[in-house]
């Protein structure tokens, strides 16, 4: 694709770190809109989410993936290996950090692993004074990387900086993506991920990682949504008393979906699905 001489350019960026250092907000920011669930919860983020940044003469393909960390289940394993593969398997590498916090040994050995032309992106720089991102940078600079970018991805300080960096990192290429595209997520997947985000804000127990969300039936206006737990205890802490939290999550998710929606959700008990192959397998992971 090309026009008045000028080459089309296209490339793919993945977003990687440990859990919670802001990833899917940072890509929600780029695009300037939602496609990856945002929470306060480690592991919210549990499948490589495309976003597409486009315009007339180039396309930014970014990833976002699960926060690599120290597996407990065989769901924690396949979220590693779903991360750890994008590391180097992209045009450029966004290895993101906290401002908040010291690099420690869960960045150390992400960072090993960057491709050399790697970027480092210093998150959450509005939480800390300009001395404490001094010292964030200093010990970013341990990384043989080519660039830094201290950002902000809740404010948008320091973003656009970054977008232009990978703008002008991008080979010639095709257009990976009609135009107009964001995503390459199904309505499907969607709403199911924006259900676990609900769930996840609503239910304060500790339920996150032993709930799965999947759209059942897509007869629109219909939507049917599955919510999985592992015991019986958690599908009442799920349901809440007299329904309330399933009331509550299907409110909060019908206001992001196109008026007119109907979202029925129901929960079901399959034990132990974070370590069985078979669930995991239909449930995506």
């Amino acid at each position: 694709m090309e026009e008045a001489g000028i080459p089309y350019r296209s490339g793919f960026v993945s977003l990687v770190g440990r859990p919670n250092v802001g990833k899917s907000t940072l890509l929600n920011r780029i695009l300037g809109e939602k496609v990856s669930i945002v929470s306060d919860k480690p592991q919210t983020t549990r499948h490589q989410i495309r976003g597409v940044l486009q315009r007339p003469d180039a396309q930014l393909v970014f990833v976002d993936t699960p926060g690599i960390h120290r597996p407990r289940t065989l769901m924690g394993e396949r979220l590693n290996a779903a991360a750890t593969e994008m590391i180097g398997d992209v045009d450029v590498t966004c290895m993101i950090i906290e401002a908040t916090g010291r690099v420690g040994p869960g960045d150390r050995r992400i960072g090993a692993q960057l491709p050399p032309g790697s970027v480092v992106v210093v998150n959450k720089i509005d939480r800390v004074s300009p001395d404490v991102l001094l010292a964030r940078l200093a010990e970013a600079s341990e990384f043989d990387v080519a660039e830094w970018f201290p950002v902000s991805a809740r404010t948008g300080e320091g973003v656009d900086a970054l977008v232009d960096h990978l703008w002008s990192r991008l080979p010639e290429g095709p257009a990976w993506f009609p135009a107009g595209v964001t995503t390459d997520l199904g309505e499907g997947f969607r709403v199911a991920e924006l259900v676990r985000e609900q769930l996840l804000r609503v239910v304060r127990e500790e339920l996150p990682h032993s709930i799965a969300t999947r759209t059942v039936t897509w007869e629109w206006p219909h939507v049917t949504v599955e919510i999985l737990v592992e015991r019986e205890s958690q599908k009442g802490m799920v349901i809440g008393r007299g329904g309330s939290v399933l009331k509550e999550v299907g409110t909060r998710v019908r206001r992001q979906l196109p008026e007119g929606a109907y979202l029925e959700l129901k929960v079901r008990v399959e034990r132990d699905w974070q370590s069985r192959p078979g669930s995991l397998e239909q449930l995506g992971y």
